[in-house]
């Protein structure tokens, strides 16, 4: 299954640079990683911390005219969020934050405005592919993971829906820094008979490097 979302996922980006109409010669490719800081957002969320984690993939840069390009991307991305435990007595015995550990494929596709040369702007949807859920109550050693469906929490849904926007750097030589800020704008988890149908997004900020070939 996570063989075959991947495969999709990367052919969906390969027909996308494949259909461009303008300057299709200048097409570029890259790679890009970088850290993220993912947290959820809503009504319904209880009291929960940024987890730490990080994204990495692969760019591909369509050029329709000097100073406006379309932007596609396949990437891996650690989301979710941490539950601080340290002071609370007994609870998984355990004083290190506690993860919730919800990674995905994510393909963005974004329209990309070169302000002033090398400086753009990037906004766009994106759709996930969920591959990992689980809960991690040793987050610093490779034990404590737990499968979602062994807990009372809910599931997230396979897929998800978001919007993206943020800020690009690139040097002469192709490599680059960006920022971004990306939430969810699909319901997040599934309605169980515990929580109930909660309104809960993903809420990640992004902070990375790359290199265009």
């Amino acid at each position: 299954m996570k063989k075959l979302v991947l495969t999709v996922a990367i052919a969906a980006t390969s027909i996308f640079a494949a259909n461009a109409q303008a300057d299709s010669d200048l097409v570029q490719l890259g790679v890009k990683g970088g850290v993220n800081f993912a947290n959820l957002t809503g009504d319904d969320i209880g009291d929960t911390e940024s987890r730490t984690s990080f994204h990495a993939g692969f760019v591909a840069e369509v050029p329709y005219s000097e100073r406006f390009s379309m932007q596609g991307e396949v990437m891996y991305s650690g989301q979710g969020f941490d539950i601080n435990n340290s002071g609370q007595d007994n609870f998984l015995d355990n004083d290190d934050n506690i993860e919730y550990q919800l990674d995905y494929i994510q393909v963005p596709i974004m329209a990309k405005y070169y302000v002033v040369e090398g400086l753009s702007v990037l906004a766009g949807p994106q759709i996930g592919f969920k591959i990992n859920e689980e809960v991690d109550y040793q987050p610093n050693s490779d034990a404590g993971d737990i499968n979602i469906e062994d807990t009372a929490l809910p599931e997230a849904e396979d897929i998800e829906f978001s919007v993206v926007g943020g800020l690009e750097y690139k040097f002469d030589n192709g490599f680059f820094v960006q920022g971004r800020y990306i939430y969810g704008v699909s319901k997040l988890l599934k309605e169980s008979d515990v929580f109930g149908d909660p309104s809960v997004h993903n809420s990640v900020i992004q902070a990375g490097v790359g290199f265009m070939f």
